[in-house]
This record gives C-alpha cells, sequence and structure tokens, in this order.
C-alpha cells in the first residue's frame, strides 16, 4: 500500500492494547489480524481495510449456512451441517496469508490450531471450501479498490522554493472505494469556521495552553490521557469491541455481524475523513501558533517557539481521525449493547503503567476528542465534528447493511 507510514510509526510498530481471553473464533481471528497489521507496521487506513475485508468474510461465510441476515457480497448455498468453525478460521486465513504474506507462519499455525479442534469429516471439509470461496470473492471485490493508487500528491511549493519533503500520508486514501458509503465524500462535513470568529479564537487559545510541549496548563491526569491515546490504529477501537462481546456472550454468527459492522464502519470512517482532510487542507495547531499573526484575528497571539505535546501527524488537520474511528465503532457497539456497557479496560503502549477504564462508550469518544487537544495536535471543534461523522457513518450502516432476514 502506497501511503506514507512515517507519522504511523508509534502507533504500528508497538504491541496493541490488553489481550481478551477467546471467546469464539471471531474474537479469536479478530486478534490475529490486529497484531499481523501492527506487525507489518501499516497505517490505520490500511489496517481498518485489512480488517473490514476479513471479519465481511468470515460474515459472508457463516451467514451462508444459517442465511439470518442480508449477505454483504455473497450467500453460497451449503448443507446447514457445515461447520461454522472451519468455515469462519478458513475465511480469515486465504485472506490473511494474502495480505500479510511475510507472516505465512504465524497464519498456518493460527489455523492448524483452529482446524484441530473441529472433527474430521465432510461438516469441516465444507467449511473450508466455503470459507475460501467466500474469501476469494472479497479479494477479487478489493482488488481494484484505489488502496494500491500511486500517491500523486503535488506540494505546495512557489518555483525555486525551499518547502519540506516529507511526503503527506493518506493522500489519496479519500478517494478509495468505500465498503459500505456510496462515496468517500457522502459525509463530508462544512468547512472550517473563518479564522477572524469567536469560535476558532477560543480554539485557538484552548490548543496553546493546554497542548504545548513546555508550559502547558494541563494537569497530570490530562497529560497520561494525551500520551495514552497518542496510540492510534486499529486496537485501540477492536480491543473495547472485544472485551465487550466476550462479556455479552453473543452467537458465533452474532458475533460475526457485530465485528462485520464495526470494522466495515470504521474503515469507511477513514475514506471519509480522508476525503474531508485533504478538500479542506486546515492548518495544524502547530503551524497556526506559529503563525499566529496572520489570521486576521485580534485574540489569537502569536507564539514563534510553541511546540505540540506530540510528533504532529503528516496530514491536514480538519476533521480528527482519531476521533472518527473511535466514534464509528462506538456506534456499533451502543446499537447492538446501548451506551453502558461491562466495564472496558485499556492500556497501550505509549503511557506505560496507564490504565483506563470505561463504563460508557460515549466516555471513550469524549476522551479521546480530549486527547488530541492536550496532544496539541487538533482542535476541539475538530474532534466533536469527526465524532459526529463517525456517528451518521454508524446510523447509515447499520440501517443499510447485513440486516436481519424476515
Amino acid at each position: 500500500m502506497k501511503l506514507t507510514t512515517s507519522m504511523y510509526l508509534m502507533g504500528t510498530l508497538l504491541v496493541g492494547l490488553t489481550s481478551t481471553a477467546s471467546a469464539d473464533v471471531i474474537i479469536d481471528w479478530n486478534e490475529k489480524i490486529v497484531n499481523a497489521s501492527l506487525a507489518a507496521r501499516q497505517p490505520p487506513p490500511v489496517q481498518a481495510r485489512n480488517i473490514a475485508m476479513v471479519h465481511l468474510a468470515m460474515f459472508d461465510a457463516l451467514n451462508s449456512i444459517e442465511h439470518r441476515y442480508t449477505p454483504y457480497h455473497v450467500q453460497l448455498q451449503v448443507p446447514n451441517t457445515t461447520s461454522r468453525e472451519a468455515a469462519a478460521s478458513a475465511a480469515a486465513h486465504y485472506l490473511m496469508v494474502r495480505l500479510y504474506p511475510d507472516q505465512l507462519k504465524d497464519s498456518d499455525a493460527a489455523l492448524k490450531a483452529t482446524l484441530a479442534s473441529v472433527p474430521d469429516g465432510d461438516a469441516k471439509a465444507q467449511g473450508v471450501q466455503l470459507g475460501e470461496k467466500v474469501a476469494a470473492a472479497m479479494l477479487q471485490d478489493r482488488s481494484k479498490d484505489g488502496a494500491s493508487a500511486p500517491d500523486t500528491y503535488r506540494p505546495h511549493a512557489a518555483a525555486g522554493a525551499y518547502v519540506p519533503t516529507v511526503t503527506p500520508a493518506g493522500t489519496h486514501w479519500g478517494l478509495v472505494k468505500p465498503f459500505a458509503l456510496k462515496a468517500g465524500n457522502q459525509f463530508r462535513p462544512a468547512a472550517p469556521y473563518a479564522l477572524n470568529g469567536a469560535q476558532w479564537a477560543r480554539d485557538y487559545i484552548e490548543i496553546k495552553h493546554m497542548g504545548a510541549k513546555n508550559g502547558s496548563e494541563r494537569s497530570a491526569e490530562q497529560t497520561d490521557i494525551a500520551r495514552f491515546w497518542e496510540f492510534t490504529g486499529a486496537d485501540t477501537y477492536n480491543s473495547p469491541a472485544r472485551q465487550i462481546s466476550a462479556a455479552k456472550n453473543l452467537g458465533l454468527v452474532e458475533n460475526a455481524r457485530l465485528f462485520a459492522l464495526a470494522s466495515l464502519q470504521t474503515a469507511d470512517a477513514f475514506i471519509a475523513i480522508f476525503d474531508a482532510k485533504y478538500a479542506y487542507n486546515f492548518w495544524r495547531p502547530v503551524t497556526a501558533i506559529r503563525n499566529g499573526d496572520m489570521d486576521g484575528n485580534d485574540a489569537t497571539e502569536r507564539d514563534a517557539a510553541w511546540e505540540p505535546l506530540i510528533p504532529t501527524p503528516m496530514h491536514p488537520e480538519y476533521p480528527c481521525a482519531h476521533c472518527i474511528s473511535e466514534s464509528s465503532s462506538a456506534s456499533v457497539l451502543s446499537a447492538f449493547f446501548g451506551d453502558a456497557v461491562p466495564t472496558v479496560r485499556m492500556t497501550t503502549p505509549t503511557a506505560p503503567g496507564v490504565t483506563r477504564s470505561f463504563s460508557r462508550l460515549s466516555d471513550i469518544v469524549t476522551e479521546v476528542i480530549n486527547a488530541r487537544v492536550y496532544d496539541g495536535v487538533h482542535y476541539r471543534t475538530s474532534g466533536e465534528v469527526g465524532a459526529e461523522m463517525g456517528r451518521k457513518i454508524g446510523e447509515y450502516v447499520m440501517q443499510n447493511f447485513l440486516k436481519p432476514m424476515r
């Protein structure tokens, strides 16, 4: 995938969140695909795409056996005695060995361990055959989705003038074929606020004081929150899903549907957010604050030496990507379980020794919005707009995909 990884390094080099005790093959393979994406050091949008492919294939395979929901891509005719565990595992394995060929041995070992618990016979063989057929159809469907398109970003420069030479991330991702949306711009938000207004001044002043690397007004806990959510990517929203799913003890097909809906929504959320980012090309706080005398607003005082707490991601500011991914995932989980959920406990490698606990999904989204302000990389309005995009995408997907059969 031709997507700049330099500014995602912290979120993709390090180990994911606390693991969850296995409840079924869906949770097992979710953890495997998330870990594979981390090991491959993939940027969050690529992680989300690949995870969605795996979970949608597992869902279509299981739904082909039970025919309980509208299929995502295919629904094959097979005996209802077909092994569900073998079908889901074979679908996941088929895609993982093609998406992550360097991890072939690990994927093969995982499949072997799963199939060892399934009795030999026609049901097992039919399950493997079904899973591979469904996964092959998924791979074909996504083979020309634009994820591997060349990066043709044109730097903003005057002839002969030096500009920073690091290529921005995800410049083409807004044009990737969505899994559910009609196009990446379907839920594109309104343009950012005018720089001469009071709302811009409030956001500017807040992040200048709360997101600074040096001399900030953050409390010790707020700094912990900032460091905690510096970690980005698939495990930040898949870890809560695994924990809640295990606590709720869903049936296999219901769990496959839950993870399929959550993964396709987050994949589309990244497409939507990068469409909006490059449509508006809004400046990051480090740029704005060092140029505070250029915005025509008397309330925004320039600080020539200001730095954010964490390195600024290499893509435009508006809206917040971390916020939309957490919000879109939370919207699915809340549709299944409500806002109040069994307590979720999370750790991240960017905040060693810190554990955050949540009993409401909305609290996770709110904390991420706050964290990106405390990090110094996103204005509050951008976080709120990103979270609202995630909610809208969630509502759209839940109303139109993988619906119960009448």
